[in-house]
Parts: C-alpha cells; structure tokens; sequence
C-alpha cells in the first residue's frame, strides 16, 4: 500500500529494529501523530498460542478516551426496570428483538440477561457480525444489570486474539497525557499477561506494539513474565 510523505516522514524518524521503553514509544507515538483528527492511540500484543488457543476478556481502564456508549438491554419486568434506572439507552424485550430484525442497529453495546438468550440467540447472524451480541465471557450476559452498565459507562473495553494470535485494541487518544495512556498500556499488558496457558514453553507476549491511527508502529521493551 502506497503511503504518503507525513506517514513515510515518521516511518523516517523510527529506529524499525529498536524496542523502546514504554514511556518513551507513547511519547513517541504522540510526536509522530500528524492527523488533523485527534487520534486513537492503539496497541497490538503478538502472543504465542496454539491454532486451538484464544484470549478474550473485558476490563475497566482507569483513564478514560471515548464517548458515553448507547447501552440496549434485553431484559423484562424488574430487571428492564433496573436497567432503565440505571441509565441504559434502550431496553425493552421481544420489540427490540423485532425491531433490530427490521434492520435497527442505533446502538453500541448490546446486554442481556440470561432468560432472554434464547430470543437474542436468533439475532446471531445480525449481531453477531457486528461484535454487538451479547456473551457471558465479556459480562454481557447477566443478571447484574446495575453493575454490568456501570462498568460500559466508565469505558470497559473488550480484547480478543485474532486467528493469528494479536490482540488489538484501543489505549487512549494521542491529546491524553502519556502518563495516562502508560498507565492503560500496563494495565492491558498485566491483564493479558494472567491468560498465559498452563502449557505455553518460553514467552507468551512475543511482541508489542503501539501507533496512533494514521501513523507508524513503534515496538515496545516488553520483559515477559514467566
């Protein structure tokens, strides 16, 4: 793919075959960002697993960058009722089901609770697609209503490995401070860190990585735990 000159002036100002300290690829990443658009700062993580193997999980990050998510809760009597007070978008039952087979999509983040699966289960070639169907690994699928919106409310984020075995995700935006995007970062590198498999020999995080949208990666000094 061709790049422009701001993309292949930062590439320029790169050492490609160094690892740098992790404040210092932030600050890197920061100074290099050359969109007018306010930037996502965004993190890869290369993990050593089997064809088998996944990681997948959700967290809270302590600095938060994006805009309040539109919450859809699938829920009936007392527990739509929960869902409503606690600041949920839409929430509703089968009139949502119907609606979203109409083609309604107007949300960000779908939550359910588990009495109603069997009706949002047949919205799975709609959602499912569209990374909005509700699943008990990432805390979508619950009875917890109150808490499940208070954690999407304060920016939960969910991460998974694709089938070559990178986990991407986004860790700030370039305008934060870099203490703050740090902060994400090893809080991210931690939590991936605890899903090493019991069976995995030498290092589980072969790489990291981080870049703002339009710019180049900039590899991260990771010393990984075993």
């Amino acid at each position: 793919m061709k790049r422009g000159k701001k993309y292949r002036d930062a590439v320029g100002k790169i050492d490609r075959e160094a690892n740098y300290e992790l404040d210092q690829a932030v600050q890197m990443v920061k100074d290099l960002a050359f969109a007018k658009f306010d930037e996502t700062v965004e993190l890869s993580i290369k993990l050593k697993l089997k064809k088998s193997q996944n990681v997948r999980d959700t967290l809270v990050l302590p600095h938060q960058f994006t805009e309040e998510k539109k919450i859809l809760v699938f829920a009936k009597g007392e527990k739509a009722e929960e869902a409503k007070a606690a600041g949920a978008a839409y929430v509703g039952d089968q009139d949502l089901v119907d609606k979203i087979k109409d083609g309604w999509l107007d949300f960000d983040v779908a939550v359910a609770t588990p009495d109603m699966m069997k009706d949002v289960g047949r919205l799975g070639p709609i959602l499912g697609r569209r990374g909005l169907m509700p699943n008990p690994k990432t805390r979508t699928v619950t009875f917890d209503i109150t808490d499940a919106i208070a954690e999407l409310k304060k920016g939960r984020v969910e991460y998974r490995s694709d089938k070559t075995g990178v986990v991407h995700l986004p860790v700030g935006k370039v305008s934060m401070e870099p203490e703050k995007i740090a902060e994400n970062l090893n809080i991210i590198l931690a939590e991936v860190q605890k899903k090493r498999p019991s069976d995995t020999k030498g290092e589980f995080i072969e790489s990291v990585a981080v870049s703002s949208t339009m710019g180049p990666g900039v590899k991260v000094q990771y010393q990984d735990a075993r």
